[in-house]
């Protein structure tokens, strides 16, 4: 491959966010300004008109528009009646705020090794972790590729306990043809800007076949208020702003296209990038698995100078995450002193998240697989 003279003069970016698309910007800006020529900021017809339309891509009854994608957790934990105490397994590897959400809602995260390869929890590693105690699993489809659904399922049905996809990372992705956030007793979804499907500021959404789920979180975000000044239980202030359920609605509609692009992008890398001694690309989906590539993630032995090499390169990356959850000071008291999840610990020393966002350029790409073919440690 030969790099474009110009394109090397360029950085390439991790991601790019909608001010880099002025068509698209264009059109999310006309939204806002729908919503503040009505003064509804709060609720009203541009969240319902959001929920409505998720709840339909995701192929669910039910989608409650919420403050974040912690907010979405807590919620959901809540909605399902978690109960001081109650232990709820996590994978150690994902965002802290999978663990966080269990705490907050006032049970005690139990952690779960994960996959060398896939870097998801499994069967196996669930199993590892169960205990009687346990009352819930909060599966986790980490930058974007689903997990073993169909086995997580049939463990959580033989213990009779409840399920909550944490499905933050993997927006439009489907395991045996069916939507992530469909599987267990609710899914929650992260709407950060940088997220496949991404507001202007904190959003999220839990979607659930469940009507008393449902009920409950529409309380729980509003103070459980119903009617007004009427409160049924106690909850919190954890409603979706209508500028950001306004943005969400408009950007839904391309968030096939942009989820296709990103599975080009990842081909492409695999095809440009095949045969690498030193570093291992993510494996490829198999059915019924699938992958959307909120991030494209690589391991290598000696990370640290795989992104020194890729910086000199003029190519960005990033870490997703240095520290493993029951490694880190927050949650260091919820795990045994021996490890329990080795892998995770060591995939914090050798994953690094490239450049992955749609409309990334052919030259980009080229760019990103000519600097890994060039890495020697």
């Amino acid at each position: 491959m030969t790099q474009d003279v110009t394109a090397a003069d360029t950085r390439v970016p991790l991601t790019v966010m909608d001010n880099h698309d002025p068509e698209l910007l264009r059109e999310l800006m006309e939204a806002v300004e729908r919503v503040a020529e009505t003064g509804a900021f709060t609720g009203g017809s541009f969240v319902e008109r959001f929920e409505s339309a998720f709840a339909s891509y995701c192929e669910a009854t039910y989608a409650i528009g919420v403050s974040s994608g912690t907010e979405a957790l807590i919620l959901a934990l809540r909605a399902l009646e978690i109960e001081p105490g109650d232990e709820v397994i996590v994978p150690a590897n994902s965002f802290v705020a999978t663990a966080e959400a269990v705490w907050l809602a006032g049970g005690r995260p139990r952690f779960a090794d994960v996959d060398p390869d896939t870097q998801l929890m499994t069967p196996g590693t669930l199993e590892r972790a169960y205990d009687p105690r346990v009352r819930g699993v909060i599966p986790v489809h980490l930058f974007g590729r689903t997990a073993d659904m169909h086995g997580i399922m049939a463990l959580t049905r033989e213990w009779g306990i409840w399920v909550v996809e944490d499905s933050a990372q993997a927006h439009g992705a489907r395991y045996a043809g069916r939507p992530v956030g469909t599987w267990g007793d609710a899914g929650t979804f992260s709407f950060y800007p940088a997220k496949n499907l991404g507001a202007w500021g904190d959003a999220g959404a839990v979607v659930t076949g469940r009507a008393d789920v449902a009920e409950r979180i529409r309380l729980l975000r509003s103070h459980g208020e119903q009617p007004r000044y009427h409160h049924r239980m106690i909850g919190t202030t954890g409603r979706l702003d209508a500028l950001q359920a306004a943005v969400l609605e408009r950007k839904l509609e391309r968030l096939e296209n942009w989820n296709s692009q990103r599975r080009r992008i990842a081909e492409s890398l695999h095809e440009a990038a095949s045969g690498l001694e030193h570093i291992a690309l993510p494996p490829r989906p198999e059915a019924p698995a699938d992958h959307v590539y909120h991030q494209f993630v690589v391991r290598a032995e000696q990370r640290d100078a795989l992104r020194a090499h890729l910086d000199s390169a003029g190519i960005a990356t990033g870490l997703h995450y240095p520290v493993p959850i029951h490694r880190s000071d927050a949650f260091r008291a919820f795990a045994p002193e021996h490890d329990v999840a080795p892998v995770a610990t060591r995939l914090a020393g050798e994953i690094c998240s490239l450049p992955m966002f749609p409309g990334m350029s052919d030259s980009q790409i080229e760019r990103v697989a000519d600097a890994l073919l060039e890495f020697v440690p």
